[in-house]
C-alpha cells in the first residue's frame, strides 16, 4: 500500500512537538534543533531535548492588516515567547478571553495555521494560549 505524502508529513516528529536540543557543555536549549551551541562552539555535545512549550510573552503585536494568507484571520497576534528552558520562539497568541500582556504565561497548542485554497494543504503550527 503507498504511503500519502500527508501520511509521511505528519511522521516528522519535530512537526507536532517541541523538539529541541541543549548542550552537554553549558546547558543552553535551543529550538529548532542545533547541531552546534552557539556559546560552546565546536567542543558542543548537542543532545536532542523536548521542551515543555510553558513560557512567558516577551513581546506582541496586534496584527490587524494581515498578508494574503491570512486575511480571513484578521485582526491577530502574535508573539515572542520565552521558553521555561530558555529559547525564543514566536508565534500567533490565541484569543481566549484572558488579557494578553507581558509577563502573561502561556502555553503552547497545536492548531491549524492556514489552508491552500478550497481543497489544498492544511497547515498545522504551533500556537500560544495564555493561561
Amino acid at each position: 500500500m503507498e504511503k500519502t505524502s500527508a501520511a509521511l508529513w505528519r511522521r516528522i516528529d519535530e512537526r507536532y512537538n517541541m523538539i529541541g536540543s541543549e548542550c552537554g557543555n553549558c546547558g543552553r536549549a535551543y529550538f529548532p534543533q542545533r547541531i552546534i551551541c552557539r556559546k560552546c562552539g565546536r567542543k558542543s555535545v548537542m543532545k536532542e531535548k523536548m521542551l515543555s512549550g510553558n513560557g512567558e510573552i516577551y513581546s506582541y503585536s496586534r496584527i490587524r492588516v494581515p498578508p494574503d494568507d491570512f486575511k480571513d484571520a484578521a485582526p491577530y497576534t502574535v508573539g515572542v515567547i520565552k521558553l521555561d528552558e530558555g529559547p525564543m520562539v514566536e508565534g500567533h497568541i490565541i484569543e481566549n478571553g484572558k488579557e494578553i500582556e507581558i509577563g502573561r504565561r502561556v502555553r503552547t497548542v497545536f492548531r491549524k495555521l492556514r489552508v491552500d485554497g478550497d481543497e489544498g494543504l492544511i497547515h498545522y503550527h504551533f500556537k500560544f494560549e495564555p493561561v
